[in-house]
């Protein structure tokens, strides 16, 4: 400001010329004429820096748009749905020829104050996922607590698609019993088809491992040929997709108070209609989770239970020229040859079929495991 004061000041009161000005404070005469211009139109105060921002924006959203994307808002927060700037967007696409794109929505509700800026969350490239390439490959189930108006608890079952999100069952019972998980599960099935798979955690009501038996739902599985994945204890991650619509499902619900379990499961069904057919799932690529099922041809029970277990493992011989191996839950104890004790070796598995292979190729042992006993007997290669 000081400058622009004194350049104006050396051409109107001193009367010097605007090339001897120019050359004097080493700024060009174009600046030295537009400044002698203001000063004559506005005074000091037009002096003041300006902003060198367009005046207008034709991509600026309009006001109309603004206030239909404020609109849709307040209607899916009524509903308990999500309404994140891609979703608000996806919404209006379907009524709008031409639509902001999902960065000029967020920026818009965050300058409205809709927004609060959060601290960085953990970035999603160092997040390792595990998805099932094919609708029914895999299905995921996990029961959740919910409680009434009347302060009743009640527990909600729902059985979830890995690939697509699509909710194939959501039911409500007062307390979710292994008989339950059993029904839902046949019903889901005669309406959707039988899957390749199913992923629980190791609730009672899904598997017995922790009492060494076995569910009246994993026998059904078994009878079906239906593979049984559960979770490892106290790891929820690896039935994320579930529990996220677990989260999901709660949000709908705050909005939806019920007094009766009939009221509730009119609710979930509504809730899961809205959630399956309309509203459109970013894991997809912003498609509902019905589109995603419908668009792909769906995996076969028996195709995944009957594949054979492949591993290969990379390992050093002990001192005594042995290896460890898991086998169905239990560490064996495999004998190759006090010979061979410090040698780094391969152990190609397929089931319980062990082939150990020195890194030269050399085949030192080959035995089936026996899943009665720890520690197995040394076999000796054929030599044919």
């Amino acid at each position: 400001m000081v400058l622009r004061q004194m350049v104006v000041d050396a051409v109107v009161l001193e009367g010097r010329s605007i090339r001897e000005v120019a050359r004097s404070f080493g700024v060009s005469k174009s600046w030295v004429y537009e400044l002698v211009r203001r000063y004559r139109e506005g005074g000091e105060r037009a002096l003041e820096e300006r902003s060198k921002a367009h005046h207008t924006n034709p991509r600026q959203m309009s006001a109309a748009t603004e206030e239909e994307l404020l609109r849709l808002r307040k209607e899916l927060l009524d509903l308990g749905a999500d309404h994140g700037a891609a979703t608000l967007q996806w919404h209006l696409a379907q009524r709008e020829d031409t639509t902001p794109s999902v960065s000029a929505i967020y920026r818009m509700l965050k300058r409205r104050g809709f927004i609060t800026p959060e601290p960085r969350k953990r970035p999603k490239g160092s997040y390792i996922r595990f998805e099932a390439s094919l609708p029914n490959e895999c299905w995921q189930s996990d029961m959740t607590h919910w409680h009434l108006d009347s302060g009743a608890e009640v527990e909600i079952l729902t059985f979830l698609d890995d690939y697509s999100r699509l909710v194939l069952a959501c039911e409500v019972f007062p307390t979710v019993k292994a008989s339950n998980v059993r029904a839902t599960f046949k019903n889901a099935c005669a309406y959707w088809g039988i899957p390749a798979s199913v992923l629980t955690d190791n609730g009672a009501i899904f598997n017995a491992g922790s009492r060494k038996g076995r569910t009246g739902f994993e026998s059904d599985l078994l009878d079906l040929g239906v593979l049984y994945k559960h979770s490892r204890p106290y790891h929820p991650q690896t039935c994320g997709k579930v529990e996220r619509w677990h989260a999901t499902l709660k949000g709908f619900l705050e909005k939806h108070p019920c007094d009766t379990i009939e009221d509730l499961q009119l609710v979930l069904l509504k809730i899961v209609r809205y959630y399956n057919e309309e509203r459109p799932h970013r894991a997809r690529g912003s498609v509902t989770p019905r589109h995603a099922y419908a668009k792909r041809d769906k995996a076969l029970a028996g195709t995944l239970i009957n594949e054979p277990h492949l591993r290969i493992r990379y390992d050093t011989l002990d001192s005594r020229g042995k290896v460890t191996l898991r086998y169905l839950g239990d560490f064996r104890h495999i004998y190759v040859g006090y010979a061979h004790r410090g040698e780094r070796v391969r152990l190609y598995v397929i089931d319980a079929h062990v082939r150990v292979v020195s890194e030269d190729g050399e085949l030192l042992s080959e035995l089936q495991i026996d899943p009665t006993k720890r520690y197995q007997k040394m076999s000796t290669p054929s030599s044919d």
